[in-house]
C-alpha cells in the first residue's frame, strides 16, 4: 500500500474539493510589494501583504513565476525551476510566505512552465556547448536547416512573439521556439524531461504548495516529422491534428501528473492555460488529469447580454461533461485590463490603441469602470472558481503610455516595435496616496506607474465604502456566506438583462443596457453601483436574497 505524502505546511481547514469554487487572487512576485529597495517586487514583499490578502477574502492566492530567470519574457523563462530568484528572495522566505498564507487559511498555486526553460537553463547551456545528436540536444528541439547549406529555418513556423520560431546555433543547427529565442523549447517525448518535472512537482508539493497553474499546457507535444506541416494555433482543429497545439499526445504527460498530484493528502489542484477549442478545452479539466482548465471565453466576450449569458451556458454544460468545476476570469498578466477594454468602443484593437499611448480612440474611463464592477459582481456569483488579477480590486486601468525606452515585453522588440505587448497590465500596483512608487517600495519601480495612480491605491480606496476595494471586499464575503453546490438556474428578465438563481434565493442580476429597468423583488446583498428607489440602473449588477 502506497503512503501518502506529507507536506510542509497545510491549511487551517482541510477539504480536499476546496479549488472547485475558489476565488484565486492571481499576484505577479515583480510587481507587487517591494521590500529591499531594488525597485522589483519580491517573496517578502508578497507575504507582508497576506493580512490584506486575507480581508480581502480571497481563498488562494497564485503566484506567476518567482524562479531564476534573466527576464527576457518577466519570468516566464526559468532558468531553475526549483529555487528562488535571487532578487525575489530565498527558498526560505517562500517557505515563510507559505506560512503565512496557510495561518489564513489561504491555498498557494504556483507556476509551472515546461513547454519551454530559459536558455540559460543548464540544460541548455550543456546543449549549446554539446555536439549534435548528443543526448544534451535531445532535451530539445534540435533540427537541421532547409536549404542548400541548411541555412534557412527548418519549417516556417511563426513565433508568438514574432518571427521565425528556430534560431540557428554557430554550428548550423537550428532550435525551436514558440515564443522568444531566450526560451527554447523542450522535447517532451524524452524520458528525463518528464522525469524531471515530475519531481519538480513534489519538490513545491512536499514544501506546502496546494496547487501548480500549467503555462502553455497545450503546447507540450509536437508532431516534428517531415515534412513539416503548417501550423495555426488560432484555427486549431477539433482532431487534435496540428502539428505543435492541442495534440492527442499531451493527455499523456497530464496522466502521469495526475498520478503525482494524487500523491498527496488531499491531493495537489491543478489548472491548464490551454488556448484549445472549447470542445477540446474539458480533456484538460478531467479527473484523470490536470483537474480544471482556464476558461478566458467571458474575458474575450463583449459586454452584452447575450454573449455573456451564452458563454456562460456553453462552460457550464462543458463542466458537467468533464466534472469539473469552471473558471472564470476577466483580466491576468496578458491581456488589457478589464476596466479599460470595457471603457473602449467595442472592437477596439487594444494593440492598435496602445501604439497611441491610450488616446484613440478615446477612453471612457467611467464607463469602463462601471461596467467592470457589474461584469466582476455576475463573475463572482457564477457557480465555479473565479481567478481575480492582482489590482482589479482597485478598479486599476491599464497603464498605456509607458515610455518606449523603458518596455520590457519581448513583443516590442519581435515585433520590430509594432505591438507594445502586455507592460501595461504588469506595471505595480499603488498601496499608498503618494511616495516614489505609491508604496510599492522605497524607490522608483521596474517599470513606471502613471502618475495618477495615488487615487486608486489601497490606502485610498480602504475607508470609502462606494471604492471598488469595499465592492470587492462585500461582494467575496457574500460569496463565500452563501455559495453552495455549483446549480445555476436562469430567470427570464427581459432583453438585455442576464438573470440567474442559484440557491436558497440567491440571485444574481445584470442590466447590461444603458437605460435603467424595474429592480426585481428582494433584499439587496451587493450592488455594483448605486441603487435609485425601484430601478437597477444600466450596467450595473445587484445580488438579491
Amino acid at each position: 500500500m502506497s503512503t501518502l505524502r506529507t507536506p510542509a505546511s497545510t491549511p487551517r481547514t482541510s477539504d480536499p474539493d476546496w479549488w472547485r469554487n475558489a476565488v484565486v487572487y492571481q499576484v505577479y512576485p515583480r510587481s507587487f510589494a517591494d521590500t529591499d529597495g531594488d525597485g522589483l517586487g519580491d517573496v517578502a514583499g508578497i507575504t507582508s501583504r497576506v493580512p490584506y490578502l486575507s480581508s480581502l477574502g480571497v481563498d488562494a492566492i497564485w503566484l506567476s513565476p518567482f524562479f531564476p530567470s534573466p527576464l527576457a519574457d518577466g519570468g516566464y523563462d526559468v532558468a531553475d525551476y526549483r529555487a528562488v530568484d535571487p532578487r525575489l528572495g530565498t527558498l526560505a522566505d517562500f517557505d515563510a510566505l507559505v506560512r503565512a498564507a496557510h495561518e489564513h487559511d489561504i491555498r498557494v498555486i504556483v507556476d509551472v512552465v515546461p513547454n519551454h526553460t530559459s536558455s540559460e537553463h543548464p540544460w541548455f547551456e550543456a546543449a549549446l556547448g554539446a555536439a549534435p545528436g548528443s543526448a544534451e540536444r535531445a532535451r530539445y528541439v534540435f533540427r537541421d536547416g532547409a536549404g542548400d547549406a541548411g541555412e534557412l529555418p527548418p519549417s516556417d513556423w511563426v513565433s508568438n512573439f514574432g518571427g521565425s520560431a528556430w534560431t540557428r546555433v554557430p554550428d548550423g543547427q537550428w532550435y525551436l521556439h514558440l515564443f522568444a529565442p531566450e526560451q527554447p523549447d523542450l522535447d517532451w517525448t524524452n524520458p528525463s524531461v518528464r522525469q524531471d518535472f515530475e519531481d519538480t512537482l513534489r519538490f513545491w508539493s512536499d514544501r506546502g504548495v496546494d496547487g501548480f497553474r500549467v503555462d502553455v499546457a497545450h503546447g507540450l507535444a509536437k508532431d516534428l516529422s517531415t515534412p513539416y506541416r503548417p501550423s495555426d494555433e488560432h484555427a486549431l482543429p477539433l482532431d487534435g491534428s496540428d502539428p505543435l497545439y492541442d495534440r492527442d499526445e499531451v493527455h499523456t504527460i497530464f496522466e502521469s501528473w495526475r498520478s503525482v498530484l494524487d500523491e498527496y493528502d488531499p491531493p495537489r489542484a491543478a489548472v491548464a492555460e490551454a488556448w484549445a477549442p472549447a470542445p477540446r478545452r474539458v480533456l484538460y479539466a478531467r479527473p484523470t488529469e490536470l483537474g480544471q482548465a482556464f476558461n478566458f471565453d467571458l474575458l474575450e466576450a463583449p459586454f452584452d447580454a447575450e454573449a455573456f449569458r451564452t458563454t456562460i451556458d456553453r462552460n457550464l454544460a462543458m463542466s458537467e461533461q468533464s466534472g469539473a468545476s469552471s473558471t472564470w476570469v476577466l483580466s491576468n498578466h496578458d491581456v488589457v485590463r478589464h476596466a479599460t477594454r470595457y471603457g473602449l468602443p467595442e472592437g477596439t484593437d487594444t494593440d492598435a490603441w496602445l501604439m497611441t499611448d491610450g488616446t484613440s480612440p478615446a477612453l471612457d474611463r467611467a464607463r469602463g469602470l462601471r461596467r467592470a464592477r457589474a461584469a466582476t459582481l455576475l463573475m463572482l456569483a457564477l457557480p465555479g472558481s473565479s481567478y481575480v488579477y492582482q489590482g482589479e480590486e482597485l478598479g486599476l486601468e491599464e497603464a498605456a503610455a509607458i515610455p518606449h525606452d523603458q518596455l520590457q515585453d519581448p513583443k516590442w522588440i519581435r515585433t520590430g516595435h509594432t505591438v507594445k505587448g502586455r507592460d501595461g497590465c504588469r506595471v505595480p500596483i499603488p498601496w499608498t496616496t503618494s511616495g516614489p512608487s505609491f508604496g510599492f517600495g522605497s524607490v522608483a519601480p521596474h517599470l513606471p506607474q502613471p502618475a495618477d495612480f495615488g487615487a486608486s491605491s489601497v490606502e485610498a480606496e480602504s475607508d470609502d465604502e462606494s471604492s471598488t476595494l469595499s465592492l470587492y471586499r462585500a461582494a467575496l464575503a457574500a460569496r463565500r456566506r452563501l455559495q453552495r453546490g455549483e446549480d445555476l438556474e436562469w430567470i427570464d428578465a427581459g432583453a438585455g438583462v442576464v438573470a440567474f438563481g442559484r440557491h436558497d434565493g440567491w440571485r444574481s442580476v445584470t442590466n447590461f443596457g444603458t437605460d435603467p429597468v424595474p429592480m426585481p423583488e428582494g433584499s439587496v446583498v451587493v450592488a455594483s453601483g448605486p441603487l435609485p428607489a425601484g430601478e437597477l440602473p444600466g450596467e450595473t449588477t445587484v445580488w438579491l436574497a
